[in-house]
């Protein structure tokens, strides 16, 4: 197979995100914000009044967004959020409190000692990699999380659905990083840990597909042309199918 190009999800593909309660999370984000607005003066209702209003109105977007495949625009809510209080925002302060509520998840992600070495070996064998994710996280703050991971200098091209609005398996966000990379679905691996948006969207467009899932159980799916544990089997999948050699199914 000629190829040149890999891409990757993100979450639970090269973040690893440890089981946390995502309420608990969102509270812990919150509560910055809502430090951080009292600190700067102004008038807010009681912390969990403010936090049931902010969480809320992030289950029904995300929700909604999930029936329309449709991502939906986080500093909007925000900004929304802040009215409806009679918060006045200043240029960037919502970016900074979209930040502020982001950074929680920080303390729970990590990437695998292989991650970065596998990166470094698909460059030396010439290919152009690209991240495409479902996400309502704003792209500065998802691109500062991979500065600070030293991930952001290996993906040239990030296609978020909070930039695009549209989430996978929809073709558009593929098609997206595949006009951006100047490459075509037929000679690019898709790397990806969830079959019904990852592996589903890669191959309509025409993408080979890789499942990483660190608990493989050896199953078989139509929609999936290799399977992996860890981010690390791709190097040999990948030097197989530059060398022109068959491989079984999964790894």
């Amino acid at each position: 197979m000629a190829l040149d190009a890999v891409f990757f999800d993100l979450g639970d593909t090269l973040f690893d995100f440890a089981p946390v309660d995502p309420r608990a999370v969102f509270e812990q984000g919150a509560l910055s914000t809502y430090d951080y607005l009292k600190r700067r003066g102004h008038s807010l209702p009681p912390f969990r009044r403010y936090f049931r209003m902010h969480y809320n109105a992030v289950r029904w977007a995300y929700l909604w967004a999930f029936i329309r495949r449709r991502e939906f625009d986080t500093l909007g809510l925000v900004r929304r959020l802040c009215r409806r209080m009679n918060v006045p925002m200043a240029d960037g302060e919502a970016a900074h409190l979209a930040w502020l509520c982001y950074q929680p998840l920080i303390d729970h992600t990590t990437v695998a000692d292989d991650v970065i070495e596998t990166l470094q070996f698909l460059q030396a064998q010439g290919l152009k990699l690209a991240l495409i994710s479902n996400t309502f996280v704003p792209p500065f703050a998802l691109d500062k999380h991979l500065e600070m991971t030293g991930l952001l200098p290996f993906f040239p091209v990030r296609v978020y659905s909070s930039e695009v609005r549209y989430r996978k398996p929809h073709r558009r966000i593929f098609q997206i990083a595949l006009e951006r990379s100047g490459v075509s679905a037929d000679r690019t691996l898709f790397v990806g840990d969830i079959i019904r948006t990852d592996m589903k969207g890669a191959r309509r467009v025409g993408m080979t597909t890789v499942l990483r899932q660190p608990g493989l159980n050896g199953r078989r799916h139509r929609t999936v042309d290799y399977a992996i544990q860890h981010i690390g089997q791709l190097r040999q999948i990948i030097a197989a199918l530059m060398n022109g050699q068959a491989m079984a199914a999964s790894t």
